[in-house]
């Protein structure tokens, strides 16, 4: 309910503006007639705007719909017990994306291989990459620590990143890969 003004000692209902249906359609066509140059500026001016860069995706070598591009190899050795799996994540070069829940480009579980662990990436282009693996000894899928909060499980960087507080930075573990693919060996740490 509309609140009542005082006007000159007399409480009265503000003024409502009445728009009719006719008059509000008359201001729509006014408003798209005025749009129409700007709509056909951008329409003209877009295919001289740069292309943005190829996002990039990868898989597993071999999978069916894997990217053709370049193959990223990692290797993960140092491992103290040969059971459950080796849990490898390969994430792209988006800094903000670097062990983000969703920064992931793809994920393996391979099993070890006496204390080592290899699996395969395809990727869609060159450019920059990090891995992060992690030993899932017990199979739990998921990253074990111990009451303090330390790893409970090996894990490791690529480009062997050191970790001496805290998590390494996207700087300290990113790698470049060229048409040829990359190998990347990573030692874990306990």
């Amino acid at each position: 309910m509309p609140r009542l003004k005082k006007q000159r000692g007399r409480r009265v209902l503000p003024a409502v503006n009445i728009v009719s249906p006719a008059s509000d359609d008359e201001g729509r066509l006014r408003r798209l007639r005025r749009g129409w140059p700007v709509l056909l500026a951008m329409l003209a001016l877009a295919p001289l705007t740069p292309a943005r860069a190829a996002e990039q995706v990868a898989g597993t070598c071999g999978e069916p719909g894997a990217p053709s591009g370049p193959r990223i190899e990692v290797v993960v050795t140092g491992a103290r017990k040969v059971a459950g799996n080796m849990t490898i994540t390969l994430y792209g070069s988006r800094p903000e994306g670097f062990l983000a829940r969703n920064g992931k480009l793809a994920r393996q579980r391979v099993p070890m291989r006496g204390t080592q662990a290899e699996a395969c990436f395809a990727v869609s282009a060159p450019g920059v990459y990090a891995v992060a693996v992690y030993h899932d000894e017990n199979n739990d899928h998921d990253f074990n620590r111990t009451l303090l909060g330390m790893p409970a499980e090996g894990y490791g960087f690529s480009n062997d990143a050191p970790t001496v507080i805290g998590l390494p930075s996207f700087e300290s573990v990113r790698f470049q890969v060229g048409p040829e693919g990359a190998r990347v060996p990573i030692r874990l740490r306990y």
